[in-house]
């Protein structure tokens, strides 16, 4: 399956199965080459699927300008899914085999949940290897995020991540480091969500010739690039989420406190809730450490009462990469080269 992503004259995305839908109100062909062929490598969690698909949907369909963007969906077999996801699957992904033989421009490969303590130890290591390599050869840029990034420097370089003391979790400011096009018209500060518990250190990129491009204030490394046949974008944050993605994130971890799944009460994301919602999440925590009980999760505060700071800022900086990156893909489609 795949979905065109655009904008009509209000700006509002458009998506279909094969078409443009009632506003483009006209069926795009394989041959009409003003269109990005982008393959979305969706290897999220099962109840993630769904959402991810979402996610990145609408951040190409907001960056998309005057491109119009096909976007396909691929999953790995070796990613542990429920019946459910997997019947899903079958019906609106295809496999790798079907990705190889697709004619993509460019590539989005997300991460998942870790299953191994080393990443080389995880049972889908292998084909995210393989895509690793085929993306090289194949694409003109790829894109990789979170997990997927700390996988694929690993494979290509060696590159190893190291493990957090405690999870980065919340929004990060962050500063442009670099003259790269990938992040031209990106304002200082900006805000960016992250949700990790391990990091790839800047020295050791560069070391290995990797180009930082964004890092938080704190001296996190953010967005970075490496250019050999194909132009690979990494993310450690996640610029596609939406304002309430860290939310659910944070949601989903305290029902997993309260079934006995995890030891400390997770701490609530940083810079990201007001001081109100602060207070009450801090109360419902001090009640949720005296009696232990899932049940306690209907207590929860709702979402209307929880209210995310700067949620427009949130945006704005990842529709501006995703921009960038359209256009290295179709100056690299016209032209053939395009520098980092």
């Amino acid at each position: 399956m795949f979905v065109v992503l655009n904008q009509d004259l209000q700006g509002h995305p458009i998506s279909g199965d094969g078409q443009l839908g009632d506003a483009g109100r006209r069926t795009l062909g394989a041959s009409d080459t003003g269109c990005l062929e982008i393959g979305l490598v969706n290897n999220m969690p099962d109840a993630a699927l769904r959402p991810t698909e979402r996610q990145f949907s609408r951040l190409l369909a907001a960056a998309a300008g005057r491109h119009t963007v096909r976007l396909h969906f691929y999953s790995l077999d070796s990613i542990r899914r429920g019946d459910e996801a997997r019947a899903y699957l079958r019906t609106t992904y295809g496999d790798l085999a079907e990705l190889r033989s697709a004619g993509l421009d460019a590539l989005i490969v997300t991460g998942c949940e870790p299953c191994a303590p080393h990443l080389s130890d995880e049972p889908y290591w292998q084909d995210l290897a393989g895509i690793v390599d085929w993306a090289e050869d194949n694409t003109t840029t790829t894109l990789w995020s979170c997990l997927a990034a700390h996988a694929a420097v690993l494979h290509m370089d060696g590159v190893e991540r190291h493990r957090l003391a405690d999870k980065r979790f919340g929004v990060l400011d962050c500063d442009v480091v670099s003259d790269s096009p990938l992040v031209a018209g990106i304002r200082s500060p900006f805000r960016v969500s992250h949700s990790r518990w391990n990091e790839l250190r800047a020295d050791e990129l560069t070391a290995a010739g990797y180009r930082i491009l964004t890092r938080s204030t704190a001296g996190d490394v953010d967005m970075f690039a490496r250019e050999r046949k194909s132009l690979f974008l990494f993310f450690q944050g996640h610029p596609e989420y939406t304002a309430y993605s860290l939310m659910g994130e944070y949601r989903r971890d305290v029902g997993r406190y309260l079934r006995g799944e995890m030891a400390r009460y997770p701490a609530t994301p940083l810079g990201y809730f007001d001081s109100k919602t602060e207070q009450r999440l801090a109360a419902f925590g001090e009640k949720a450490a005296g009696a232990r009980d899932p049940a306690l999760l209907e207590e929860f505060p709702g979402s209307g009462m929880l209210r995310p700071r700067s949620v427009r800022r949130l945006t704005t900086s990842g529709v501006a990469v995703i921009r960038n990156w359209l256009s290295s893909i179709a100056t690299r489609k016209g032209e053939g080269a395009w520098a980092s």
